[in-house]
């Protein structure tokens, strides 16, 4: 028996998502009394793997195979649910990302594995197993009881503490077979965006709404985010209206994020939007309106019109850095 953890990796290199997924798996290991394997598929060299030991893996099993530098959803889920039974694993985490939404699925169904997704804390209960997880957009949350033998259980992003340790983990180089038929998917052409730093990675982010009033307002706002070390996003609406490209749309039909903070400015609230913000640890709102609904989703508050404000914090930001 052990809790197994699928690692993903970007061009060989682990990022924190990935480790707090190890860090989830040694709590969950702890409670069953048993160890973890990390699984990696792609050229990983041995020194990053072995940070995954650091967070609490025992073993780690690095698959190689040509026909998976890409991913593909089905060849994924074949090869992971292969080396779930050889490892005799009764948990498999994989993170709330779109990878894991679209693995989960389908190793649940060739595991016969009941599924918990977006879970956010350790679980509950081993016996009966139950997990606790957000739902309703965050504005609610459900005990969910897993009844199958194996469970898999999805990680929402940010929502566990890293765990550093001296674990040696054992590394084993696996090269499995694939059947070609699974392997569907090919790439073409790749553009990479430089420069930038991407959404779905940044530790803060800075956002605005319609609030901005016009997208010739929005220098200061991005002055704000460069000194933070931030990514700037914004609401749909202002998508819509083209001020800001819609790669920065956050909302339930945008990207969702979690962030260790998030500036909203100028942005109401709307449902949709806390849908996909819900899960940051710090939300500082800045609107005019007092009963903005962001409010009441927010840590701090500043009520106010954010073209006046929005300058004074580039210079509080400016004056701290001197």
């Amino acid at each position: 028996m052990s809790v197994l953890v699928y690692t993903e990796n970007w061009e060989g290199k682990f990022k924190k998502l990935s480790f707090e997924l190890v860090s989830y798996a040694s709590g969950v290991a702890k409670m069953l009394n048993t160890t973890v394997t990390a699984v990696s598929i792609g050229k990983v060299e041995d020194n990053e793997l072995k940070r995954l030991g650091n967070c609490g893996a025992n073993k780690i099993i690095n698959i190689i195979n040509d026909q998976l530098i890409t991913l593909d959803n089905q060849a994924y889920a074949s090869v992971i649910s292969d080396i779930s039974k050889k490892e005799n694993a009764t948990v498999i985490i994989i993170s709330n990302n779109n990878t894991g939404k679209a693995i989960a699925p389908r190793l649940s169904v060739r595991l016969k594995a009941g599924v918990g997704s977006g879970v956010s804390r350790l679980p509950l209960n081993i016996n009966p197993f139950t997990v606790y997880k957000r739902t309703y957009s965050g504005n609610a949350f459900a005990h969910l009881v897993i009844k199958s033998d194996v469970k898999i259980l999805t990680l929402a992003q940010n929502s566990f503490d890293l765990i550093e340790t001296a674990n040696n983990a054992s590394i084993e180089n696996l090269n499995v077979s694939v059947d070609g038929s699974l392997v569907k998917t090919s790439v073409k052409d790749v553009q990479k965006q430089s420069g930038k730093i991407l959404l779905t990675d940044a530790d803060i982010v800075v956002s605005g709404g319609r609030g901005m009033k016009s997208p010739d307002n929005w220098p200061p706002l991005v002055e704000l985010a460069t000194l933070l070390g931030a990514a700037t996003a914004c609401s749909r609406p202002v998508s819509d209206e083209g001020w800001r490209p819609h790669e920065e749309h956050t909302g339930q039909t945008g990207k969702i994020i979690a962030p260790n903070l998030y500036i909203a400015v100028g942005i109401s609230g709307a449902t949709q939007h806390l849908a996909g913000i819900s899960s940051s640890k710090f939300i500082v709102a800045i609107n005019s309106d007092k009963d903005a609904p962001i409010f009441q989703a927010a840590q701090y508050g500043i009520v106010g019109d954010a073209m006046k404000i929005i300058p004074k914090l580039v210079s509080a930001v400016k004056e701290i850095r001197k």
